[in-house]
């Protein structure tokens, strides 16, 4: 039996902030009050004091070992977790995303194989690639034999791995007789691919028509789209890295009527804009991702959203390439140019950073967005995204004292080609506690591969978002 003790901590929750110590035996928190004194063998007592005590930040959306075309993602289950805990992360939730016709079952138990060296805890998400009347019985044993409760569609990506709208339909009438999740990757597939053969039948191939090739009108339409698609088929739908503000206006409005829509964002689309394509030579490809970064007007009304909850999560979709070798096969055609940047490690030092000190949102809220919204949307609270009697131990002491700039060496990630380079940081994870053991400490990961645990999860556990005072 492990045990820890957490003194002098001041706690900060989703709901409230207050000082406590916390008594945690083996993997749960189990007492949370004022000078607990408890004489319990090998007991380790860490002092919080100077540090605010939260809970363990949940990625909902990552792409670890993600393969394309030739090639797989730079970080693995194992690096890109090592990097998630460095960064205050104790929870992903990944995808399985099997090419049409193959079997979902078969795809989850190879994923779930390849996962098997994380770090930290992790779900998986299931996407739906193809639709027919025999995957039916698939996706039930995936809900009840493997936990799994949210789906995702790619309206995008048609040749591979997107589905067009009927099938998108029917998906969503399935899954409403469930009341499970389904989360939508909203580009119009059709309306890119045409851009693809113009700019490339003009020779256009550099990185940024990558970006023009996706303009805002494409995500829009089929943010649009699925709204429609929810109300028709009284499905909860959850909007994937939502990157315009006219999006979020459209999924504000239909959470006005009632909709069960939920969406996240990424710090790219909150830090970053489309002046990074700009760049020189085919430096721009590192931010090459779909859709791609935007203008600026865009960032002030995404942040908006997020301090007024019409936006619940703040996600990464980590899915890191390097610029040599694996960016740079798309350097004379930038539709081969594999999509996806990092920021699992990051995320939680940049949006404390860019938001709270920033006077954005407060403390409380930066909990809920990185971590408690996320685990309630994903069926995993109270287990995580909260620090609770009987929830897991997942603990993280944050140095808001900490000041310092992003770099590439110190990441732990495999990827060297970092697109928040040189960004200011005020704050910085000291301890990370998953499950009731110290996972890093003094700038040193302290768990080895497969100590993270598969995540069996409930159905949805919020109703839809309640809009907060602005």
């Amino acid at each position: 039996m492990s045990s820890l003790l957490i003194k002098n901590g001041f706690i900060v929750t989703a709901e409230k902030s207050f000082y406590a110590d916390i008594l945690i035996v083996d993997e749960k928190i189990v007492e949370i009050g004022k000078d607990i004194k408890k004489k319990i063998l090998n007991l380790e007592i860490i002092d919080a004091k100077g540090y605010f005590v939260l809970p363990g930040g949940v990625d909902p959306h990552v792409h670890m070992s993600l393969k394309t075309g030739s090639i797989v993602s730079a970080d693995d289950f194992e690096s890109g977790t090592k990097a998630a805990i460095k960064g205050g992360t104790t929870t992903i939730i990944d995808f399985v995303t099997p090419l049409k016709e193959r079997s979902l079952l078969k795809e989850l138990y190879d994923r779930k194989k390849v996962a098997s060296k994380s770090l930290c805890d992790y779900g998986l998400h299931m996407s739906i690639s193809y639709w027919h009347e025999g995957i039916k019985e698939e996706i039930i044993k995936c809900m009840e034999n493997e936990g799994i409760t949210s789906f995702k569609v790619y309206m995008a990506y048609q040749d591979t791995i997107g589905v067009n709208d009927e099938d998108v339909i029917s998906i969503m009438n399935f899954m409403s007789m469930y009341n499970v999740l389904v989360a939508i990757h909203c580009e119009n597939g059709k309306i890119i691919a045409s851009y693809h053969k113009k700019f490339l039948s003009e020779g256009k191939t550099k990185p940024i028509y990558h970006a023009l090739s996706r303009p805002e009108e494409t995500e829009i339409e089929a943010v649009k789209k699925a709204i429609s698609f929810s109300k028709r088929t009284n499905c909860p739908i959850y909007i994937v890295h939502v990157s315009t503000g006219q999006s979020i206006k459209e999924v504000e409005k239909a959470q006005h009527q009632g909709v069960k829509i939920f969406a996240e964002t990424c710090p790219h689309y909150l830090l970053l804009d489309k002046r990074e394509y700009n760049k020189s030579d085919f430096d721009s490809a590192m931010y090459v991702m779909s859709p791609p970064l935007r203008s600026g007007s865009n960032k002030r009304e995404l942040w908006e959203a997020l301090k007024k909850g019409v936006i619940q999560c703040v996600s990464t979709d980590h899915c890191p390439f390097n610029l040599k070798w694996q960016k740079e096969l798309g350097i004379n055609d930038f539709t081969k140019i594999p999509n996806g940047v990092g920021g699992v490690r990051e995320r939680l030092a940049l949006i404390y950073t860019y938001g709270v000190l920033k006077k954005r949102f407060s403390l409380n809220h930066f909990v809920n967005l990185t971590s408690t919204m996320p685990a309630k949307t994903f069926g995993l609270y109270p287990k995580k995204g909260t620090i609770e009697k009987n929830s897991d131990a997942d603990v993280v002491l944050w140095n808001f004292g900490y000041k310092g700039k992003i770099t590439k060496k110190n990441l732990l990630q495999n990827c060297y080609t970092n697109i928040y380079e040189g960004f200011k940081i005020r704050a910085n994870p000291h301890i990370v506690i998953i499950r009731g053991k110290i996972a890093f400490r003094d700038n040193e990961i302290l768990v080895r591969p497969g100590y993270g645990n598969y995540l069996y999860r409930s159905k949805v556990k919020c109703s839809i978002p309640v809009h907060r005072s602005s």
